[in-house]
């Protein structure tokens, strides 16, 4: 039933907003299993007379055990909305040691926004994603970990591409690696791999080690006195995507915790005019709409 309303394709604008549940019938665990579970998007739409064609699935973070879906989902997501932006929150799985579940739940999202492009009025290849702090670092591995998508698979939504257009990271979780330098690094490294993981899948979800010619452009926030995430992940991201010639937009922070006190006040109305100017230039949207002032006023 929901496959049938994503395909459906509709000029007219979904309701706003609108939940759909990414898995129909079963979701897949990444080892040939399956369960039953709801794993909800809710799409927040602009204005059709406002809308660019742009759309962002937005990972919230909370290490992988929890999301702080509020701040860093719905509320991001009606100030996409304000520029034009579609909006899709995304309640991705949480792990518990089963570390393929989450980048299912994403690459599903990313999919799923292409294959109501029509529907939705957004432009297929003008849809990214973004993430904070775990959420970040799945949004980095889905924009380093992607496919074409199977031109022979029975879901027609598995025949799209998962690859995002663009990539935004605030104060992400990068690397997987033995230095961890923060307590909430630790955390969200066992609640997606668990105690022990091969060094095979802490290579795999590390994701400055999986950056390719390939990796689509990112734009990328992190203050240096974040005490719960360390900026040198964001700084080893940065490194890895210059080194593979990927156009990378790093605004590296004197000021401001973890979290930027809530995405609230000056230093994140400052992070949103830059990230709204980048995305003007990827050419992801109109030049007006990024010059719409961040926080309207009353």
């Amino acid at each position: 039933m929901v496959v049938a309303s994503l395909l459906a394709g509709t000029l007219q604008a979904a309701p706003n907003p609108e939940k759909l549940s990414l898995w129909p019938k079963q979701a897949p665990v990444g080892d040939g299993s399956f369960e039953v579970v709801n794993t909800p998007i809710t799409v927040h739409l602009p204005d059709p007379a406002k809308a660019n064609g742009a759309a962002v699935v937005l990972c919230a973070g909370g290490g992988y055990g929890g999301l702080v879906i509020d701040a860093e989902g719905h509320n991001v997501a009606k100030w996409l909305n304000a520029h034009g932006i579609a909006g899709i929150v995304l309640e991705y799985r949480f792990p518990k040691g089963r570390s393929a579940i989450p980048l299912l739940d994403t690459q599903r999202a990313l999919r799923t926004v292409r294959a109501n492009a029509k529907k939705w009025n957004i432009h297929p290849d003008r849809v990214g994603i973004m993430g904070f702090s775990a959420g970040g670092h799945l949004a980095a591995t889905a924009g380093t970990l992607f496919d074409a998508g199977d031109p022979k698979a029975a879901d027609p939504i598995d025949r799209l591409s998962c690859r995002p257009d663009f990539v935004i990271l605030v104060y992400p979780v990068i690397t997987m690696g033995d230095k961890q330098v923060h307590g909430g690094e630790k955390g969200t490294k066992e609640n997606l791999m668990g105690r022990n993981p091969k060094p095979e899948l802490v290579e795999r979800f590390s994701a400055e080690k999986q950056v390719t010619d390939k990796t689509p452009p990112m734009f990328i926030t992190h203050s240096v006195r974040d005490t719960c995430v360390s900026v040198e992940n964001s700084r080893m991201m940065v490194q890895a995507l210059k080194a593979k010639s990927v156009p990378v937009e790093y605004m590296e922070l004197t000021t401001g915790e973890h979290t930027l006190n809530a995405l609230w006040g000056a230093l994140w109305d400052s992070i949103r005019a830059k990230m709204l100017v980048w995305l003007d230039e990827q050419k992801m949207i109109p030049h007006a709409d990024a010059t719409i002032p961040v926080r309207p006023s009353k």
